[in-house]
């Protein structure tokens, strides 16, 4: 999957923040949503705008931003 075809960056949308592409759903909402245990059938379920495919992309996404960088971890 390329996650380029779910997910756009506009300045004059959601003040440029990553969004499912054709919708105001950040990608962090997405996320977040993930990480509070919910799965895609919810998350599609309470953002009808929003598919399956688009909340792969959502991680593949996240994923590929945590490739970029490294974060220190300190004890």
């Amino acid at each position: 999957m390329d996650w380029r075809e779910h997910i756009t960056v506009d300045p004059e949308v959601c003040h440029g923040k990553a969004c499912i592409a054709g919708t105001r759903v950040l990608v962090s909402t997405v996320l977040d949503n993930l990480a509070s245990g919910l799965d895609s059938e919810a998350i599609t379920r309470s953002y009808p705008s929003v598919s399956r495919d688009a909340v792969r992309a959502a991680i593949a996404y996240a994923a590929a931003l945590a490739n970029e960088r490294v974060v220190s971890l300190k004890p």
